[in-house]
């Protein structure tokens, strides 16, 4: 049971339909505890708790009936939407099954307006102050005034379809593209794993049959045999798991291609960064393990790496990122820095934070702009972001939500 589950959260393959519920009985938390993970709120922060060990959760992750348990704010979105903000000691399992500690979830925003029961009184006083807390979030519309980013890639014309699974130091994730002969591309198909696998909590034996799950979706969307590729990142080829991951993959008889951080960084920026910017702009690709700055000179890559956003795990000073990161990003030209496209997984957390809908591109706020946004993750990315644009004064920080190294390895492709 707990080896289908782990797998099934991270790389979706648990055919699961069961409802988003309350367990009527709390005496039923301490036996599922035991048995499967559950995500918990301790201290204040959103844990992955599996008996008595726990460990932070450091992105977001849908589960396979569709609930979303975001890390950040500590909530839960449920399929209608709602959200249902976790309070100390309220947990949720693998398969979608919620104990609240001391009452019922309530929903943060009701579609309509909450009958006269329980849980609706009890949100009424919070819901009187109604001026403040609307007036409040006129935050909230700071994204309004977030300058636009107007680029349109122009569309694939007769494209073939390439389906990729990126080993990460965080996780596995699928994207299936469709590229034409002009390397003009469009992302058709993109799944992103957690970290539950890469964090040793799942065997070997979950890790083949998900790679096999990946690898029939990919087959299903259309995408060739031949045309599935599997890519490891420069960040997790320094993990001891990756060499099981990857023997799994061979015995599947397919070839998984490593990188280093250069080449990594050289992929990036052919998918990150348009070509009518390719004399105008610099890339910045913040990863876990590492970061790649790169450019074009003279129309041939050149990439610096420097430290990832989980630099705290090896008690690093921050003084010495931001010194390196400052000392590598000032090699970037002058002519380049007007703007940097940035992909990578804390860039995704700040352009979420300010995404007016479902543009391709979001201009992130300065880096001292997110107060809302906590964890050890996102302060080191914070520092190496603020570290980067101190160094090159750059004024456009552009994420691009279909971005990254894999697909840049597909477009490099015949």
């Amino acid at each position: 049971m707990q080896k289908t589950l782990i797998t099934a959260l991270f790389l979706g393959t648990l055919l699961v339909a069961s409802p988003f519920q309350h367990a009527p009985v709390q005496a039923q938390t301490t036996k599922a505890v035991s048995v499967i993970p559950w995500f918990a709120v301790k201290n204040s922060t959103m844990v992955v708790q599996t008996g008595d060990k726990a460990k932070t959760l450091d992105k977001d992750v849908t589960l396979p009936n569709g609930i979303r348990v975001e890390h950040l704010s500590r909530s839960i979105v449920l399929t209608n939407g709602n959200r249902v903000k976790l309070k100390e000691g309220d947990m949720l399992s693998l398969n979608g099954e919620f104990i609240r500690k001391n009452a019922a979830p309530e929903p943060e925003v009701a579609a309509t307006p909450a009958p006269a029961t329980l849980s609706a009184s009890a949100t009424t006083p919070a819901a009187a102050p109604v001026p403040a807390p609307v007036s409040a979030p006129v935050p909230t519309a700071a994204p309004a005034a977030t300058p636009t980013f107007t680029y349109r890639p122009t569309a694939p014309v007769d494209g073939k379809l390439k389906g990729v699974v990126e080993l990460g130091a965080s996780g596995f994730n699928l994207f299936i593209v469709r590229a034409d002969n002009q390397h003009n591309w469009k992302l058709e198909k993109s799944e992103f794993g957690n970290s539950l696998v890469m964090e040793n909590m799942a065997t070997e034996e979950d890790v083949r049959n998900g790679l096999k799950s990946y690898i029939g979706k990919m087959l299903d969307f259309g995408v060739a045999g031949r045309d599935i590729h599997f890519m490891v990142s420069s960040g997790a080829a320094m993990s001891d798991v990756t060499r099981r991951i990857v023997k799994s993959l061979e015995s599947l008889k397919y070839v998984v291609n490593t990188v280093t951080p250069e080449r990594e960084g050289t992929l990036g920026l052919k998918a990150a960064l348009p070509m009518p910017f390719a004399d105008k702009a610099f890339m910045l690709d913040m990863g876990s393990a590492n970061s790649k700055i790169a450019w074009l000179a003279d129309g041939q890559p050149h990439v610096e790496d420097t430290y990832g956003s989980k630099y705290y795990e090896k008690d690093v000073p921050d003084a010495t990122v931001i010194a390196d990161v400052k000392t590598k990003a000032a090699k970037v030209p002058g002519k380049l820095r007007s703007t940097c496209f940035v992909i990578g997984g804390v860039p995704y957390e700040l352009a979420k934070a300010v995404r007016q809908g479902q543009e391709p591109y979001t201009v992130l706020k300065a880096a001292d702009a997110y107060p809302q946004l906590s964890g050890a993750k996102i302060k080191s990315g914070l520092n190496i972001y603020q570290a980067v644009a101190a160094a090159t004064g750059c004024q456009q920080f552009v994420f691009g939500y279909d971005a990254n190294f894999t697909i840049g390895y597909l477009l490099s492709l015949p």
